[in-house]
C-alpha cells in the first residue's frame, strides 16, 4: 500500500496518466519520432526537453513513471527487452578490470552475457550456489563490484535470503542487481529490502499478452542512477514506441492477471505434487519446496512460473506426454495469457549447484500458467500422463 493509501490495482490504473498531456486520451497513444524540432535553436543543446526520439517520448516518459511507480523507485530506465536490462544493469555496475559474482540460477542468456560478452570487456565473472552464503562470501574479492540475484531461479525456482546478501554488499560497498521479473515488482520489492537495482523483462507480465519486447532498470541509488543513464545513452539503449504502448496498457491489468495465474500456478503445483508420475514439484510456494520458508518472509504471492521433475522415463514415454498436450504449447517465454511448457535439461547449466548435475533424476519442466480454466488445464495433463504410461 502507498503512503496515502490506495493499494497496488488502484496506483497501477492511474499510475502516471496525464489527460492533458495526450489530449484527454485514457491510454496515451504510440509515438512514433526519431527527430523532434525545436523553433530556439538555442535549445538545440541547452535545452530540457528530449530532441530526439531514442531518448524517449512522452509516452516513454509514462511507463517510466510508472514502473518507477510499482518498484517504489526514484528512477527507471527502458531497455528494448529483459536481457537488454540486466545486461544494462550489469555494465553500468561494471567496468574493466572489476569482478562481479552472479547466482548460479540465473537466467541463462544473462549468465552467458557475463560468461562471454563481460569477459571480453576485461570484467571476471564467478558464480555461487543460491543457497550457499558461505560460498558467496567467499568469492568476494578487492575489485568485486558487483552481485547479480535472481528470485526464484527462472528454471530450478531457488530462492536468496536477501537480508544478509544486502547487508554483506552493503559493507564491502558492492551494488547488487536483483532480476524481479518472476514477481513482476507485484509480490517482491527489492529496493524496499536495499537491493540496488531490481530489474525486470516486461516482455513477461507486464505486457502479458506474448506480443511484444521491453526491458526495465529501477533504482533509488543516485550514483547507480548516473551510471545507468550515462550506459544506455553510450549503448544506444531505448524501447520502441510501439512496445512502450503495450508495456503501459499491460501494466494496468498487471495485478489482476498475475494474482489470478499466480493462483492457478499454486493449485496446479498441489495437483501434480500427489500425481504418480511426478517426483518433485519446485515452487516456492508450496510447504515442501526448501526454500519456502524464505518465500513466506519475503513474497506476498506468487505468479504462475513454477517447474516439476519427472520421475524417470524412457525418451518414447516422455515423447507421448509432449505430443498428447493441447493446451500448453511449447515456447521460449512466460507471463503471457496462454498456458505454456518447455522441457528444461537442453539448456540447463549449473557449475555451482550440486543437485541439479545428476543426471539420474527425470526430466526437468517449466510450467508457465495462463489464464484457462483450471479444470481443464488439470484434465489436460491427466490425459497426457495417461498417454505416458500407456
Amino acid at each position: 500500500m502507498s503512503a496515502d493509501g490506495k493499494k497496488l490495482s488502484t496506483r497501477l490504473v492511474h499510475a502516471a496518466r496525464s489527460a492533458d498531456a495526450f489530449d484527454g486520451a485514457v491510454n496515451p497513444p504510440i509515438q512514433r519520432a526519431s527527430t523532434l524540432l525545436t523553433e530556439d535553436v538555442d535549445k538545440l543543446y541547452s535545452g530540457t526537453k528530449s530532441l530526439y526520439g531514442r531518448m524517449g517520448l512522452k509516452s516513454h516518459q509514462v511507463l517510466s513513471d510508472a514502473m518507477s511507480e510499482l518498484e517504489g523507485a526514484s528512477y527507471t530506465q527502458l531497455a528494448s527487452c529483459g536481457l537488454n536490462a540486466c545486461a544494462l544493469a550489469l555494465a553500468a555496475a561494471v567496468e574493466a578490470g572489476d569482478h562481479l559474482i552472479a547466482s548460479d540460477s540465473v537466467y541463462g542468456p544473462t549468465r552467458r552475457f557475463c560468461e562471454r560478452r563481460l569477459k571480453a570487456m576485461g570484467v571476471e565473472a564467478s558464480f555461487f550456489n543460491p543457497r550457499d552464503l558461505e560460498q558467496l562470501k567467499s568469492l568476494i574479492r578487492p575489485n568485486t563490484k558487483a552481485i547479480f540475484l535472481e528470485g526464484p531461479g527462472s528454471l530450478t525456482f531457488e530462492l536468496h535470503d536477501v537480508e544478509p546478501i544486502v547487508e554483506l554488499a552493503r559493507q564491502e560497498n558492492i551494488f547488487t542487481i536483483f532480476d524481479n521479473t518472476w514477481s513482476a515488482g507485484v509480490f517482491f520489492k527489492p529496493l524496499d529490502w536495499g537491493l540496488t537495482a531490481s530489474v525486470q523483462a516486461l516482455t513477461k507480465y507486464v505486457i502479458g499478452h506474448s506480443d511484444g519486447f521491453g526491458g526495465a532498470v529501477m533504482t533509488n541509488d543516485r550514483t547507480f542512477e548516473r551510471r545507468l543513464f550515462e550506459t544506455a545513452s553510450d549503448w544506444g539503449i531505448s524501447m520502441s514506441p510501439d512496445d512502450v504502448y503495450l508495456a503501459q496498457r499491460g501494466l494496468r491489468s498487471l495485478e489482476l492477471r498475475i494474482r489470478e495465474q499466480g493462483q492457478k500456478g499454486i493449485d496446479l503445483a498441489h495437483w501434480l505434487e500427489k500425481h504418480p508420475a511426478v517426483e518433485t514439484v519446485h515452487h516456492p510456494a508450496l510447504a515442501s519446496h526448501p526454500d519456502h520458508e524464505i518465500w513466506t518472509r519475503y513474497y506476498s504471492g506468487a505468479s504462475g512460473l513454477f517447474g516439476f521433475t519427472l520421475k524417470p522415463a524412457e525418451k518414447p514415454a516422455l515423447k507421448r506426454f509432449f505430443d498428447s498436450l493441447e493446451l500448453f504449447g511449447f515456447g521460449f517465454s512466460w507471463g503471457g495469457f496462454e498456458s505454456l511448457m518447455i522441457p528444461c535439461d537442453p539448456q540447463l547449466k549449473r557449475s555451482e549447484s550440486p543437485d541439479w548435475k545428476s543426471r539420474d533424476r527425470g526430466a526437468l519442466i517449466r510450467v508457465s500458467v495462463g489464464l484457462e480454466s483450471i479444470d481443464d488445464l488439470k484434465a489436460d495433463l491427466r490425459q497426457a500422463f495417461d498417454r505416458m504410461a500407456s
